[in-house]
């Protein structure tokens, strides 16, 4: 196969490291990415295709902190994860490497040295939340709140996932340490900024102008830049992480998302120093990025900039792939409401996987992954059509040609269009590839196929070859091309199936990069000796499909249950007392509600209680009752309530304990 002289560099959202791959990680970048590198390979370019795992981050750390172990000890359990995932997944990269590698530390260290020295990266002493019962300053992660934008709950300290809003510890309403549970307090801590204001006009520019940016990805982006970019800070106070290489700046690392762009470079750098190459030609010719549709905002605005500051050509294009749900739900790993990669490819084909992600929908659509409609898929479009073309054609070339493809006859009008095809078939696919229309592409492969049955049907060799022989002999042959480009132009796609396609042709058996893609259009030629046909898609029956419907909602089912409980732990937080009541009073204005002054012994708490139905204050004073002494303060009827008196029922039973002590803890 001839090499074109110009190179890509295709590069994979990061992985992070605190879990294994599903489904949607798949559909929206690995396989995408993948489906690019091996056209461009069978196309002769020089393809770099490098990724590794993000192992940096307060979810890593927070997730070491819960189990008792290192960072580095839950990393490298799920680098070596996903590293499985991608590789079962035929995930074709040239290099997987990961941010703990000491290159990614250099690499990253020097990149911050370098912005720092051009005064893109500046000192600046903020407020942030610092954590009196941890004694340190709480990284993004570690704290949760409400939004101060949506009002959402559970808005984590750097990121809402309801309203998708970038946020800051400081930002949040009624903050919480996610390791004690109590409210951090701010304070001034110097940390380092870049200057991203900076590149307003210049990011607008680059994102209006650059064409190859699919609309998600500018129309995202440019929603972001209209409401003004303010400077981003690109330090945190914690250990796990890359240091800051500054003097004085101890106890300091770069942000994750101010390293981890950079492990494209530090993996091509390793694979470089490997190969005893440079990498840097690649990307200078044409860099892309695959990602997910989540992290849009940080290539297109974030990382763009930086590179900008650097001085680095921008990528190429950013190819962002939209959400994938399952069976009409958000996938949920908390719910295990979610499919594993490892778990669907026991039990099926990646390649099926391959084809049913790309061709359910558009990349730059959101979509769901149905099993009913999976098995449809394969059942209906891979098996009936692609396998049963490639089966009839090569049986037939058996059954009447002694297996060798025959030489034609005199071509009709029909034959000529079909020939047309079989010729521009391949220059309207890789169009759609070079276009990241991959859906598309995949479309024009099936429609061959389908044109290929047609065909078949139509000319019906099983009777011509008793009848007029040239016409049975011209047919098969026309049959044996159509298969013969379908299995070149479909390796992007189905690597490993479209290699036993090519066994049975004669041609190489590998995995197809070594293929010309220009070459698929070429005939083979009459006499060229086929093996017999091998099964190449099974139908996947009905009992198989419901078995996994029923354990997706078996998991979902028991996620459902064990919701309503609680750990140990939940238990040991609830700090429920024994208190004297020895204030109460009726509030205005509501008929349920008494104000309570309830003595616990090292403080008395003021309690809001709905008991008035059933008692008056003079009926609950000085009674010793059972209380929650640490419920997070809240307002009834705009007075503040600290704690809760515990009561039975709908009948209202206050829970009492008369002999106990006041201030005892209830086991």
């Amino acid at each position: 196969m001839s090499k074109d002289s110009s190179k890509v560099f295709i590069t994979c959202a990061l992985p992070y490291a605190n879990g294994p791959c599903h489904l949607g990680h798949l559909r929206s970048t690995y396989i995408p990415a993948d489906i690019y590198a091996r056209y461009n390979r069978m196309k002769g370019k020089d393809v770099l295709l490098v990724c590794a795992t993000d192992e940096h981050g307060t979810p890593i750390a927070v997730q070491a902190e819960k189990e008792g172990v290192s960072p580095l000890d839950v990393a490298t359990r799920n680098y070596e994860l996903i590293k499985r995932d991608l590789e079962l997944s035929d995930i074709s990269f040239d290099n997987f490497s990961r941010t703990t590698d000491p290159l990614h530390y250099e690499i990253s260290q020097n990149f911050f040295l370098d912005l720092y020295n051009k005064n893109f990266i500046y000192p600046k002493t903020i407020q942030q939340l610092y954590c009196p019962e941890c004694e340190r300053f709480l990284p993004d992660r570690y704290v949760e709140g409400t939004c101060p934008h949506c009002n959402a709950e559970g808005a984590r300290g750097d990121h809402c996932e309801t309203c998708g809003r970038h946020l800051e510890p400081v930002q949040l309403v009624e903050p919480r340490c996610l390791i004690c549970n109590s409210e951090p307090e701010a304070r001034e801590s110097e940390q380092y900024y870049f200057r991203l204001s900076n590149f307003q006009e210049q990011l607008k520019e680059t994102l209006e102008n650059n064409t190859q940016f699919p609309a998600n990805v500018r129309n995202y982006a440019l929603q972001w830049i209209n409401e003004g970019l303010k400077d981003w800070i690109l330090t945190r106070d914690m250990d796990w992480g890359i240091p800051v290489p500054l003097e004085g700046a101890d106890g300091k690392i770069i942000y994750v998302w101010g390293e981890a762009f950079l492990g494209y470079i530090s993996s091509a750098a390793q694979w470089a120093r490997r190969e005893n190459t440079p990498w840097e030609p690649y990307w200078n010719d044409r860099a892309v990025h695959f990602i997910g549709k989540d992290i849009i905002y940080h290539h297109s605005i974030f990382w763009q900039a930086m590179l900008m500051a650097y001085g680095c050509k921008l990528p190429y294009n950013i190819v962002a792939g939209e959400y994938l749900s399952l069976e009409g739900r958000k996938m949920s790993t908390s719910k295990n409401w979610v499919i594993w990669a490892a778990d669907f490819m026991e039990k099926f084909d990646a390649d099926l996987l391959r084809y049913y992600l790309v061709a359910n929908a558009p990349l730059t659509r959101d979509t769901d992954f149905s099993w009913d409609d999976f098995q449809r898929r394969v059942n209906d479009e891979l098996a009936d059509v692609v396998g049963n073309f490639m089966h009839r054609t090569f049986s037939f070339t058996h059954r009447f040609f002694q297996g060798e493809i025959p030489e034609p006859g005199k071509f009709n009008d029909y034959d000529q269009q079909v020939q047309k095809e079989i010729a521009e078939s391949p220059g309207r696919v890789g169009v759609h590839i070079e276009n990241f229309d991959f859906r598309e592409g995949l479309k024009e492969i099936i429609k061959l196929a389908k044109l290929g049955n047609k065909y078949f049907n139509d000319q019906e060799p099983w009777r011509t070859v008793k009848e007029e022989g040239d016409r049975a002999a011209t047919t098969l042959y026309l049959c044996n091309q159509i298969a013969k480009v379908i299995s070149i132009i479909i390796s992007p796609y189905l690597p490993s199936k479209a290699g036993k396609m090519r066994e049975i042709l004669g041609l190489n058996a590998g995995n197809g990069d070594t293929l010309s893609w220009d070459d698929a259009a070429g005939f083979l030629p009459a006499g060229t000796p086929i093996s017999k046909a091998k099964p190449l898609f099974a139908k996947i029956d009905d009992d198989v499909i419901a078995a996994e419907k029923d354990a997706l909602y078996k998991n979902l089912e028991e996620t459902e249950v064990m919701d309503d409980l609680i750990s140990i732990d939940d238990f040991i937080k609830l700090d429920l007392r024994v208190g004297k009541v020895i204030g109460a009073e009726k509030v205005k204005g509501s008929d349920k509600l008494l104000k309570l002054m309830v003595d616990v012994k090292d403080k008395q708490l003021q309690v809001v209680a709905g008991l008035a139905t059933k008692y008056s204050p003079e009926d609950i004073l000085n009674q010793k009752v059972i209380v929650l002494v640490n419920l997070q303060p809240a307002k009834l009827f705009g007075i503040k309530s600290e704690g809760m008196v515990l009561a039975a029922g709908d009948s209202l039973s206050l829970l009492t304990a008369p002999d106990a002590t006041i201030g005892e803890r209830i086991q």
